[in-house]
């Protein structure tokens, strides 16, 4: 039955592949893509954020791309003290759940940062993110961020921030990789009785 589900993906996309050479940062890893995706509108999704919705996040976001006719970024609140590990954003409230984003900066000290709004690993973004990425300004960690290029795009047009409605899982964390199988495995009858059971022991 799994290897059903699998070959059935092969028909819903074409798939072609970008390497990037160097790891030289997110930004430099999406100005990869820029031959393959031309002058279209296009969605980044980082492998090690998954949400789990109702509606799928990236849909949430095309919703307010669409609407506006701009880039839009995924946001979520954070605590505090994870500030320092995210680019954060600068926003001003239009309707629910949805922001203008007057600035941004990545991974900022906590006493920095303009607000506890952070980028997560969703983007509808636009071909003219392109141009700032090729420009090859480096920013934090010596790498081209990609929230750098945002933030010049967010001064030269409107860019929106989608605070999405979803459990984000952050499988780059050794805890949130446990707890998302956890909370994946609940979901499961299967696996829910003896999860639940397991967690008594």
């Amino acid at each position: 039955m799994l290897w059903k589900i699998v070959r059935r993906t092969n028909h819903l996309a074409r798939f072609e592949t970008a390497t990037q050479a160097e790891p030289l940062g997110l930004g430099h890893a999406v100005l990869q893509a820029r031959e393959r995706i031309g002058d279209e509108p296009f969605a980044v999704l980082l492998p090690d954020d998954i949400f789990d919705s109702e509606r799928p996040c990236i849909g949430q976001l095309l919703e307010v791309a669409v609407r506006e006719e701009a880039p839009v970024v995924a946001l979520m609140r954070v605590p505090r003290s994870e500030i320092p590990k995210y680019g954060i954003v600068e926003v001003e409230p239009l309707r629910d759940r949805v922001y203008r984003l007057s600035g941004m900066v990545e991974k900022p000290p906590i006493e920095q940062a303009p607000s506890d709004f952070a980028i997560m690993g969703r983007y509808v973004l636009t071909p003219d993110i392109f141009r700032l990425l090729a420009e090859g300004k480096r920013g934090a960690g010596g790498e081209i961020q990609l929230t750098d290029a945002l933030l010049g795009l967010s001064r030269q047009r409107n860019m929106y921030g989608c605070e999405f409605e979803a459990v984000r899982y952050d499988l780059g964390d050794r805890v949130g990789f446990l707890t998302a199988q956890i909370g994946y495995g609940l979901k499961r009858p299967e696996l829910a009785d003896r999860l639940r059971a397991g967690s008594r022991r």
